[in-house]
């Protein structure tokens, strides 16, 4: 499951791609259409990194999971990676849950363009949060048998 998550979410970098490469035409050429551009640019990019964080890591190509650490057992890294991580996903789930129940309640806009979708950025927050600490905690549920 994870790992179809994870394939669907590098395709998020073709439309990015195209959508920060339109926005020089739209604006020099059509002249309209470029902040909408850039606005879906935004949503495609934070559904890109929620995801990305955490398949990084898992990979082993995340700045978190530096080669300085490969040395340490499994267990004792899995273990220090839910202390840090895992307070810090907590506390932003929580903190997170009153300005992200009232964006989706009210579908909010993009400030400058009034284009709709701005929820889905703050969404994104929340999936990414989520998937690093379950992350964590899946880190923990291998460690065992890493570690032996």
């Amino acid at each position: 499951m994870t790992r179809f998550l994870f394939l669907a979410a590098s395709l998020l970098v073709l439309p990015l791609a195209a959508l920060l490469f339109a926005q020089w035409p739209l604006r020099d050429l059509v002249q309209a259409f470029s902040r909408q551009a850039n606005d879906m640019a935004q949503i495609v990019f934070a559904l890109y990194m929620a995801v990305a964080v955490t398949a990084a890591s898992r990979a082993g190509a995340h700045l978190a999971a530096g080669r300085s650490a490969a040395a340490l057992r499994a267990r004792w890294r899995a273990w220090a990676l839910a202390a840090c991580v895992a307070p810090w996903a907590l506390f932003m789930l929580w903190s997170a849950t009153a300005p992200v129940l009232a964006s989706l309640a009210q579908l909010e806009h993009f400030g400058e363009t009034l284009t709709p979708g701005f929820f889905i950025i703050k969404l994104a927050l929340w999936l990414m949060v989520a998937l690093v600490l379950l992350e964590a905690l899946a880190g923990l549920w291998r460690a065992p048998a890493a570690a032996e």
